[in-house]
């Protein structure tokens, strides 16, 4: 069964829009499990723009599914995932000042640097995901670092996907069964939607969890948020 993480980042950025807690973070992430996630995602950043270091602590005395932490592996960040000691951390390459994860790591050339990391985060029992493009040889590397398992960054397949459905996901299915002979599992997110998410979740196998935020938060003012979590979950069922 393919999981559903919901990153919450947007609902946080609601709130710090107008200040005070409202809507509220953490219960709005209680409320997203009890209609059915199997996760929940955050991706503080150093401004706290959206997920404060705070909501992370907050968060993880609650939660009863699991915590996934994006995040660029500053010290800062790791000192927080160390304490939090959350199910999963995926690392993504974005310095400070972007606006969202726009790439995916080079693990070729930043081997030396993420190494260290992946053991550390291991040692503490912490499953590793490595946010990624489709390139083999960079998830190749990802296998050799140590990482558990690789997110596929997915903004060019909804990209390409109204145009041509069987070309935009030919190269994920593709990644997706050679990340699982090098020994990885196989998560995806960006961009995924109501609109492209159950082909992409019929093609790809492995797939482990999907991490769905923008689109879901803004599904959520039209059609209800314990709706819409109904709804992305079906698409993961291959309605």
């Amino acid at each position: 069964m393919i999981k559903l993480s919901v990153n919450i980042n947007k609902i946080a950025t609601l709130r710090n829009a107008r200040g005070g807690n409202v809507p509220h973070v953490v219960k709005t992430a209680l409320d997203i499990e009890r209609f059915g996630a199997d996760g929940i995602t955050v991706h503080p950043r150093p401004d706290e723009r959206h997920i404060r270091r705070k909501d992370v602590f907050e968060l993880k005395d609650v939660l009863t599914t699991e915590f996934n932490i994006e995040g660029y592996p500053s010290e800062d960040f790791l000192k927080m995932v160390m304490e939090v000691k959350p199910a999963q951390v995926t690392l993504v390459p974005d310095p400070p000042h972007v606006l969202t994860s726009n790439a995916g790591w080079d693990t070729i050339k930043h081997k030396d640097m993420l190494k260290p990391i992946v053991d550390q985060l291991k040692s503490a029992g912490i499953r590793t995901s490595l946010f990624i493009e489709t390139d083999e040889n960079r998830i190749e590397a990802a296998a050799e670092l140590g990482s558990d398992r690789v997110e596929l960054y997915t903004e060019d397949y909804a990209v390409a996907y109204p145009n041509d459905k069987e070309k935009a996901v030919a190269r994920y299915a593709e990644s997706a069964i050679f990340a699982a002979k090098c020994g990885l599992g196989v998560n995806a997110g960006h961009d995924l939607s109501l609109d492209n998410l159950a082909w992409f979740a019929r093609h790809v196998n492995p797939l482990h969890e999907v991490s769905i935020g923008h689109a879901l938060i803004s599904d959520a003012l039209y059609y209800g948020l314990q709706n819409t979590v109904a709804m992305y979950k079906r698409k993961l069922a291959y309605d």
